[in-house]
């Protein structure tokens, strides 16, 4: 074996590592009541940020006050993003997913969500996010998936970590895409 594949072999297996090291992991996490300010978002025992899967649960939480009101929702957001906040096309994209009375699609990640019942979650909310084989397989960053009541296959949110403190933050969301329409809005229900 040469040196090269000596290295080929070692880089490769320490990606495995890392990404073998998160495995399949699920944490539920639980909300008497969703946050109507940053204050209330960042009072939450998971504002810490100290994993990623809290900044993940809280990111469905600031697109729920995003759909009620789109400048408390950029606050939160913009904190959840750290020291990148959210530039005009990502707005203009959010601003986009909302339209035409969507602003049901981040209420699909709570538990009891479904389009039958018009994407109403159970109380308390209850939100459970995963990882698999692919979660750690970039260093500083988690992929996570979040299990959606409008979709068959959980949806993608990546998280990048701060090397300076370890906090995790919202990197990117594919939390906004098509789901099952809800039994109000179909013409065919």
């Amino acid at each position: 074996m040469g040196i090269f594949d000596k290295l080929k072999t070692t880089l490769g297996q320490g990606v495995n590592t890392a990404a073998q090291s998160l495995g399949n992991k699920r944490e539920t996490f639980t909300f008497s009541a969703l946050p109507e300010s940053l204050h209330e978002l960042q009072a939450l025992p998971e504002a810490d940020l100290g994993n990623p899967f809290q900044t993940a649960a809280l990111t469905v939480l600031a697109l729920c006050a995003y759909a009620a009101d789109r400048n408390i929702g950029t606050e939160m957001l913009n904190w959840l993003r750290g020291p990148r906040p959210l530039n005009g096309q990502e707005i203009s994209f959010l601003n986009d997913r909302f339209r035409d009375g969507k602003t049901y699609l981040p209420f699909t990640y709570f538990a009891g969500s479904a389009p039958e019942n018009n994407y109403t979650p159970a109380q308390p909310y209850t939100i459970t996010v995963e990882s698999s084989h692919v979660s750690g397989e970039e260093p500083g960053y988690c992929k996570l998936f979040i299990p959606c009541g409008g979709a068959d296959a959980p949806r993608p949110i990546k998280l990048r970590q701060r090397g300076s403190d370890g906090k995790w933050f919202l990197w990117e969301q594919y939390l906004l895409t098509g789901v099952r329409t809800p039994k109000s809005a179909d013409p065919w229900a």
